[in-house]
């Protein structure tokens, strides 16, 4: 080896050596930081709280204890919302509508112009579902979600198309007499009309939802 060779060797050995004791100090350095961001943090608990003694150990071993099934509640709160939505197709409706020509409906404490103005349009149409092609489950269980998310939106004014049922076996409207009596089932209807020629007609119920009476 050259006195050349020997000369770079002990060059780099002796800046490996800085390197190490330069993150030597900084690791130490770092570690004074820590232990007086402890005492800080020590000493301002025990000024707010007063001294503080550390607990003697006694040995004691830490037996995990067996925990308890979890419960659905939150499943056990849903099956009992949706039996309470529950829609049936054995509510005589008829003898709860209006019988003024086109089978309105209103709620008992629902002044009856209220019908008027909703038959005028006094009330924008904020949301709509159309039934036309749902089987009666499927169209049950649509308007159930449509009126509960119209619900949490606070929406006042909504159109149910249920068609004419010229699609329908012998064009009778299947779904027009079960979309009535479905409505009247939910607390959330205060009324509902037959839409105007323009928004559907014989094919479509314009619905009012509570607290839309006063408006």
């Amino acid at each position: 080896m050259t006195t050349v060779h020997r000369l770079q060797d002990l060059a780099s050995l002796r800046a490996a050596l800085a390197e190490r004791q330069r993150d030597a100090q900084l690791r130490a350095a770092r570690e004074r930081e820590a232990a007086a961001r402890a005492e800080r943090e020590r000493t301002l608990f025990e000024r707010s709280v007063g001294p503080v003694h550390r607990l003697t150990d006694r040995g004691l071993a830490e037996v995990g204890r067996p925990r308890p099934a979890p419960l659905p509640r939150q499943r056990e709160r849903d099956e009992q919302a949706a039996l309470r939505e529950a829609l049936s197709d054995e509510v005589d409706v008829e003898s709860l509508l209006e019988t003024d020509g086109e089978l309105s409906f209103r709620r008992p404490q629902i002044a009856p112009d209220v019908l008027k103005r909703l038959r005028r349009g006094q009330w924008a149409i904020q949301a709509q579902i159309d039934l036309h092609g749902l089987r009666r489950d499927e169209a049950r269980e649509a308007l159930a979600a449509f009126l509960r998310d119209a619900g949490q939106r606070g929406l006042r004014c909504v159109r149910v198309v249920h068609g004419k049922g010229h699609g329908s076996p012998g064009k009778a409207p299947v779904l027009k007499g079960k979309v009535r009596a479905w409505l009247v089932q939910k607390d959330a209807v205060i009324a509902f009309v037959q839409a105007r020629a323009a928004d559907g007609g014989h094919g479509a119920l314009v619905v009012l939802l509570a607290g839309a009476a006063a408006g």
